[in-house]
Order: C-alpha cells, then sequence, then structure tokens
C-alpha cells in the first residue's frame, strides 16, 4: 500500500507540473522563430514571443486570447490591430522602433492588460510590460559582464516619522563591499521618476551593472548606491505627492538609516544626489535647500525653469552668488536627450552668470527615455567624490 500510495503521489506531482509547463507553454509556438528574429531580453522564462530582429528593430508579438473579439497592441504611441489565427493565436509585427526599452500593453477588447509573455515593470504608475531594441556594442555598458566582479542590490525597509509608514528602497553595495570590512564608502542617492518606483534604476535602468563596469575599470569610486521611492509612499495620488514630504524623508529619514545600517562616509563631501524627469526636480529641492550635506548633484531630464525666468533667481536664489555656490557645489551635472525639451538655454545662462562647476551632457538621439538616463548615469557617476 505505501509503494501505491507513493507511485500516485508521484503521479500527481509529475500531472501538476506538466500543467504548469504546458501553462508557461501556452501560445508560444514550437517552430523556429523567423530568421533575424530573438526572444525579447525582457521575456519571462521560456517565451519565445516578443521577439526582436535587432537589424529592423521591429517586434513580433503573439497573444493567446481564443474568445476575444478584438486584440491590439499599445506600443510608443501607436495602437497596432492584431490578427486572430484558427487556434486562437493574436499576432502583430510592430514597426521599426526606436532602440532602448519600451513599455507596452496587450488591449484585449479594449481593455488594457499585460502581457504575460514578459516580466513586469512599473511605469506610469501601473504595472506593465516592457521590451528592449537592442543597442548594438556601443549598448555593452549596461550589459550584464560574466567576466568582471559584481556588486549587490539589497532590498531593505525602514520606518519614516514624517508619513508614519514603512518604506522600501534598493542599495547597491560595490563587489569588494564584504570583502573590505574596515572601509567606508561615499554615497549616491539615486531617484527615479514620475510614476515609477525605487525599482526603475535597476530593472529598466540596469544600474547596478552600469556601476560594476565603471568600478572594475577604474572609471568610478567604489561607492553605495540608494534608490528610494519618490512618489508613491508619500501620496496615494501620484500627481499630488508633495515634494517638500519627500524631501524631508530623505533628510530625516532616509539618510539616517543607511548611515546606521551601511559603512558609509558621512560629510557632504562624501554624499551625491541624483534623479530622472521628477527625480530630478526632487534631486533638486532636497539639495538646493541642504547644501551642507550635498557636494555632488545631478539632473537627468530634471532640471526645470520657465522659460525667460532669470537663473539667478531659480531656486530661491541659490545662483545668485556665482563663487559661493561653486564653493559649496563641487558639480552640477545637467544632461538631457537630444528629443525631448533641452534645459540648455538655462545652462548656457548660468555659465554666462559665472557658475563653474557645471557640466552639460546630451544623449544623441533620444527622448525622456530609458536610454537617455542609462547614458547619463554612465556619464556622471565616473565624475563623483574625486
Amino acid at each position: 500500500m505505501k509503494k501505491i500510495a507513493l507511485f500516485l503521489f508521484a503521479m500527481m506531482i509529475c500531472g501538476i507540473a506538466s500543467a504548469q509547463f504546458a501553462g508557461g507553454m501556452r501560445g508560444q509556438q514550437q517552430e523556429p522563430l523567423p530568421d533575424g528574429y530573438k526572444p525579447s531580453s525582457t521575456n519571462t522564462f521560456l517565451a519565445q514571443y516578443p521577439a526582436v530582429n535587432a537589424q529592423t528593430r521591429q517586434a513580433i508579438f503573439k497573444v493567446v486570447a481564443p474568445h476575444a473579439d478584438n486584440v491590439a497592441l499599445d506600443l510608443a504611441g501607436k495602437k497596432y490591430s492584431m490578427t486572430k489565427d484558427e487556434k486562437g493565436v493574436w499576432t502583430v509585427i510592430s514597426d521599426p522602433q526606436v532602440v532602448g526599452f519600451h513599455y507596452y500593453a496587450i488591449l484585449i477588447d479594449s481593455v488594457p492588460v499585460m502581457d504575460r509573455n514578459t516580466d513586469s515593470f512599473f511605469g506610469s504608475n501601473w504595472e506593465s510590460s516592457g521590451i528592449e531594441i537592442p543597442e548594438g556594442p556601443e549598448g555593452d555598458y549596461y550589459r550584464f559582464n560574466k567576466s568582471i566582479p559584481h556588486g549587490q542590490v539589497r532590498s531593505l525597509y525602514y520606518w519614516s516619522e514624517i508619513n508614519g509608514m514603512e518604506r522600501h528602497c534598493n542599495v547597491y553595495v560595490p563587489a569588494e563591499y564584504e570583502s573590505n570590512p574596515d572601509k567606508k564608502y561615499p554615497v549616491m542617492y539615486l531617484l527615479h521618476g514620475w510614476g515609477e518606483d525605487e525599482n526603475g534604476w535597476s530593472n529598466q535602468g540596469h544600474m547596478a551593472n552600469i556601476m560594476d563596469g565603471l568600478i572594475n575599470a577604474g572609471k568610478a569610486v567604489p561607492m553605495i548606491v540608494v534608490m528610494d521611492c519618490g512618489d508613491i509612499k508619500t501620496n496615494s495620488d501620484v500627481r499630488k505627492a508633495s515634494t517638500n514630504d519627500v524631501t524631508q524623508i530623505y533628510i530625516n529619514d532616509l539618510m539616517p538609516f543607511i548611515e546606521k545600517t551601511f559603512r558609509t562616509k558621512n560629510d557632504r563631501q562624501n554624499r551625491a544626489m541624483a534623479g530622472l524627469s521628477r527625480g530630478g526636480f526632487q534631486t533638486t529641492q532636497t539639495v538646493f535647500a541642504n547644501l551642507d550635506k550635498f557636494a555632488w548633484m545631478g539632473t537627468f531630464s530634471g532640471f526645470f525653469s520657465r522659460p525667460g525666468q532669470d537663473v539667478t533667481e531659480t531656486f530661491n536664489g541659490v545662483f545668485k552668488d556665482p563663487a559661493a555656490f561653486d564653493k559649496q557645489m563641487n558639480l552640477l551635472f545637467i544632461s538631457t536627450g537630444t528629443e525631448e525639451r533641452t534645459p540648455k538655454e538655462a545652462v548656457d545662462a548660468l555659465k554666462a552668470h559665472g557658475i563653474k562647476n557645471i557640466v552639460y551632457h546630451e544623449s544623441q538621439g533620444t527622448a525622456h527615455e530609458w536610454l537617455t538616463w542609462r547614458r547619463a548615469l554612465n556619464e556622471f557617476a565616473p565624475r563623483l567624490f574625486k
């Protein structure tokens, strides 16, 4: 009886495993992919589609929805009608896309849903599917390099007295951190943009790969990178999230937690802050109000000033005395994509006013997107703490 019971149990387990495997493969084509196409790097395990052609920069999408009347792809601001076959599989080939990361959704009878064939990415204030249109070798700086040592991205929770709730942050420590127990490290606080969260820099931005490569090559000083949630946990409506609350959280809750938890250098010369888009604005609000705590800052698509405004009057007059500003701020790094609204006019005005410790960087051919911000981080990090 015991042998029979064990046999039946084994058969049950095999049946569950087969069902799970079949579910994972449902909708996947077993025939070879079309010439030139490979599964997207963002796909879940075993998923063949979406499939990307690196040469044409097109992608094929397939969705199993046998009972749907209409299925469409919403990608890069365009909706594509998908075609249904006799098995209930809907297919479409996209137009050529610009290289880099793209959010997308599947519309099933006009209802937007995630494509379960890809990992999920939090963007525009909801969980989305994502696809990467690959660059050539010029994108190797943000790809995983198996030949070099790698740091860790640690997930931590801390308590905020400011808004009375538990908060989550991700913290990157360099590869050498555990092997140098007596060494202390400078810290860069790295902020995400509107409608995203603290996972964006790790998942969409490939921050760890960028930092690993820079540190291994001797281009960047080994440092700790802290990625906190800048929007969602401060207000239920992300559009109304209070910048002042976020600033207070960073200064009074997050920084003390990091400096108590990790081996950090706790002076302004060893603290930097940078952020993308809204995170860039939050960086200016935080750093300019706390110049006694930061000596380095960067804004990626996030240096905002009103057209025609006297640059010396912006940010409560922090630039009025150029010599005083340069004495306090070792680096003001301002980056943007050439295909988005640029702050070059404001940067030129600051330089003409006498600000010297300012660097302006443009990402050629990119807009308000993750490829712009990966390139910005790759240019910003090597300039810190030197």
